[in-house]
């Protein structure tokens, strides 16, 4: 079994096809034991709704506890302090 520590619940990891720094992005996550749900931009019409309410054009994005992180704003550092990987 596998120590959580403060992993918070319900992840969700906002993707597109073929985007690479999702799957890097995916299988970082997936080495850490962070569940996480996956939400397919081009097949999900709600969840890119859900971005472009906050302005957000590009992916990956990461959803943690309602609040969502993008661009410069998701860089390792601010996956390992939210996550806490």
């Amino acid at each position: 079994m596998t120590e959580r520590g403060n992993i918070p619940e319900g992840v969700i990891l906002y993707s597109t096809p073929f985007c690479v720094p999702c799957d890097q992005l995916k299988d970082y996550l997936a080495a850490r034991d962070v569940p996480f749900v996956v939400r397919d931009l081009m097949m999900d019409e709600e969840a890119a709704e859900r971005l472009e309410e906050f302005g957000i054009r590009s992916t990956p994005a990461l959803e943690v506890n309602g609040k969502i992180y993008a661009g410069a704003n998701l860089n390792p550092e601010t996956i390992h302090a939210l996550l806490g990987v």
